[in-house]
């Protein structure tokens, strides 16, 4: 068994509390859905926001998610890069598996498309 990063994103419309959990809850079961993980096979998730977000932790949405109680989750800010994708929260979802690293599917929702089209088509 190996350690294998996957990674995904998705953009909000605004910088408001819901939007930030519910978009938050969006990105993360997609990705569990999309690799069929669960929450015992993850070893812990960077999560991280770009600087006009700061109306809420996206970690506390997915914290109250049945079984991700004991799962480690980390918020960060994103490097404030010039002209970069603006509202967007980031993941690194950190997970126990068998599989190769080229078979872990990325996950890249609204906005956040842009960032890897190569992957976001994969889907």
């Amino acid at each position: 068994m190996s350690v294998r990063g996957i990674r995904g994103a998705i953009t909000v419309d605004a910088n408001e509390r819901q939007l930030i959990l519910d978009a938050s809850v969006k990105l993360m079961n997609e990705i569990v859905e999309v690799n069929g993980v669960s929450p015992e096979d993850i070893c812990c998730v960077f999560i991280t926001v770009t600087q006009d977000i700061d109306a809420a932790f996206p970690a506390k949405s997915i914290r109250e998610l049945e079984g991700w109680e004991f799962v480690p989750l980390m918020c960060s800010v994103e490097i404030p890069v010039k002209g970069s994708l603006e509202r967007c929260i980031r993941f690194m979802v950190l997970v126990n598996t068998d599989l190769k690293q080229s078979d872990m599917r990325h996950v890249y929702l609204g906005g956040a498309e842009a960032l890897r089209p190569d992957l976001s088509a994969a889907r």
